[in-house]
């Protein structure tokens, strides 16, 4: 997987802000949604959401069956205000979002013995149940390969050493990981936003209509 320009990276970075800031204002999606360059390609992707360094929001969509600009909208969106693991996201949080985003490669199967912890996420399936860690997780929770799979196979509701069965499915992939880090004093103020949007702020938050066929996975 090729890495991205940080002009990529930036855009973005900034749409996916902006459209946290809509749905979080005024509980819609951005009417416009770009779809020239880096947008206009099919790439699985996850948006992260923390305020003042604690997770607030993970969403994303593993199978590209989407151009990139309209994922990260409904990503973006979900992450803010339905991960059902945290409230709706209100414009008072605004002002401490750091936003990350995780490219993902194409998911392919993986030997266990292949896995490298930080470099690689883990997708695992058993019949209808299937779980998600991004490669970042691991890292951030110190955890060793088996802690990895056993963690990723209790994400899936499945026995923890499910990842022995041979009928257990392991894929692994790698990620273009960035964010627009803890400093977010180059971004948008909730204060420099039009006070007419912070006056709508959406009554109803977990209200936002969806784009694109795959239902968004939470991590």
């Amino acid at each position: 997987m090729p890495s991205l320009s940080e002009a990529d990276r930036q855009a973005i970075l900034k749409f996916a802000r902006q459209v946290v800031v809509e749905a979080v204002t005024l509980g819609r999606l951005p009417e416009h949604v770009p779809t020239d360059g880096i947008f206009g390609e099919r790439r699985g992707v996850f948006v992260t959401l923390r305020n003042d360094g604690r997770l607030r929001g993970c969403i994303g969509v593993v199978e590209a069956d989407a151009p990139l600009g309209d994922s990260v909208a409904r990503c973006a969106a979900g992450a803010a205000l339905q991960d059902p693991r945290f409230a709706p996201m209100r414009v008072t949080d605004l002002n401490h979002l750091q936003i990350e985003i995780s490219l993902l490669s194409q998911p392919q199967p993986i030997d266990i013995n292949a896995i490298e912890i930080g470099r690689h996420g883990l997708i695992v399936s058993s019949g209808d149940r299937r779980g998600l860690l991004l490669p970042q997780v691991a890292i951030e929770h110190h955890l060793d390969r088996e802690q990895f799979l056993s963690e990723t196979c209790r994400k899936a509701h499945l026995l923890r050493d499910a990842w022995r069965d041979a009928r257990t499915q392991i894929l692994g992939f790698t990620c273009d990981v960035f964010s627009d880090g803890a400093d977010s004093s180059a971004q948008p103020k909730v204060g420099d936003t039009d006070s007419r949007n912070l006056a709508a702020e959406n009554k109803n938050p977990r209200d936002i209509r969806s784009r694109g066929p795959e239902k968004p996975s939470v991590v």
